[in-house]
């Protein structure tokens, strides 16, 4: 029963706000990240995933606090702590989950000779990378911005 209600907290209202946060600003973030990767041919460069992706979630993540805070978990605390307990928070989500998903991404097709799409291997290799370091950052980034960037008082 412990467990029960520890799902019903954690998937509760806020949850489903997070979510919709979450495709409002994957849509503004990850948009922007794939535009520069592609635009600027910055597929073609082994720091291209970085860059862009690094400025897809500096601007997402703008976007993530104002929602976020007054959407989602509807903090009302002022001052640059709510501020500096976000960054950090994303700072560690993005570090964490792009350390793993580009070099696990990279082995994994260069080891396996693996592309599609008429993508060279590296640039196949970005593409997919920064979809799982995605998919990772939205998991790390609920329990971090949950219980430590606005969590409750008690």
């Amino acid at each position: 029963m412990i467990m029960g209600d520890f799902i019903k907290k954690f998937f509760d209202i806020k949850f489903w706000k997070f979510i919709l946060v979450g495709v409002i600003n994957t849509l503004v973030g990850n948009g922007l990240q794939f535009v520069l990767f592609a635009l600027f041919a910055w597929d073609r460069y082994e720091w291209g995933v970085w860059l862009a992706s690094a400025l897809g979630y500096l601007i997402g993540s703008i976007v993530s606090y104002f929602l976020n805070k007054y959407f989602t978990f509807k903090n009302t605390e002022k001052g640059w702590k709510p501020i500096l307990r976000f960054a950090l928070n994303i700072a560690i989500c993005y570090a964490l989950s792009y350390c793993i998903a580009i070099p696990l991404i990279k082995w994994i097709c260069t080891a396996n000779n693996f592309t599609m799409f008429s993508f060279t291997v590296e640039q196949f290799a970005g593409y997919t990378s920064m979809i799982l370091g995605s998919c990772l950052f939205v998991a790390f980034n609920y329990i971090g911005q949950r219980f430590f960037a606005f969590k409750e008082k008690k």
